[in-house]
């Protein structure tokens, strides 16, 4: 209990920071991390600006960004094939620190009426802490928040890869401090994919990983697909909110 509380009073802190920083930042000029970040990532950015050219994206749809898992859901808009819209922005390697400096042309161009988020594994893969996982999280959302204040934000939790068993106390607390974060932030959630990719005795289910134990295989995308759709907006009103 008083380990909720704590985590709780973490979430209100932040959240009232961040929100006071997204109403500075807007007119700033750009920082020496997000042109470092937009250098590393210029191929990934520039094929996303083609894809849009060639094929420009409905608005209020389902918006999934993050890493490499969402990378590879290279079938998400056939699993979720009853939602008009459904776009990939997912860019192998990225960490939720990229995923906040770029929320503007990942997320917010697109205007979709949910964003779904899957990122923080290879923050702490690289080194950092939960804490940090935590503040690029409610950075992103603050971006989000500020510039499609009707956008519903969803957390994918970490996923327990059996490649990062060393990690999972970190997983585990990164997934309990940015759920406690999102249980005060209006109009989110946080989607537990965790919990269902454990098996009853609480153990690492490698069948779900392709070899190299990191990524998704097909059961693990089909185990996901049945996790992240009742999330999802039901289809009458997608298809309404994509007319207009």
């Amino acid at each position: 209990m008083k380990t909720a509380i704590r985590l709780a009073a973490l979430a209100l802190t932040l959240l009232g920071a961040f929100a006071s920083q997204a109403q500075t930042a807007t007119d700033a000029p750009p920082s020496p991390a997000y042109l470092a970040a937009q250098t590393r990532w210029q191929g990934e950015l520039a094929a996303f600006a083609r894809a849009d050219q060639k094929s420009p994206p409905g608005r209020n749809g389902v918006l999934f960004v993050g890493s490499s898992t969402i990378r590879f859901w290279t079938h998400v808009a056939q699993d979720f094939s009853q939602q008009p819209v459904v776009i990939n922005r997912g860019f192998g390697g990225s960490t939720m620190a990229d995923c906040s400096l770029f929320a503007h042309e990942l997320v917010v161009r697109y205007q979709p009426r949910e964003v779904l988020v899957y990122a923080g594994d290879n923050d702490l893969a690289e080194g950092r802490t939960p804490m940090q996982v935590l503040e690029s999280f409610a950075s992103f959302a603050n971006t989000v928040r500020t510039e499609l204040p009707d956008t519903r934000i969803a957390f994918i939790s970490v996923k327990p890869s059996p490649s990062r068993e060393k990690l999972m106390p970190q997983i585990r607390e990164t997934n309990h401090i940015i759920e406690a974060y999102l249980s005060r932030l209006p109009n989110s959630e946080y989607i537990d994919v965790f919990t269902p990719m454990l098996d009853a005795d609480g153990r690492l289910r490698p069948e779900l990983f392709r070899s190299d134990m990191l990524h998704l295989n097909d059961d693990g995308y089909r185990l996901w697909q049945s996790v992240i759709g009742p999330h999802l907006p039901p289809p009458a009103m997608q298809a309404d909110a994509a007319a207009r």
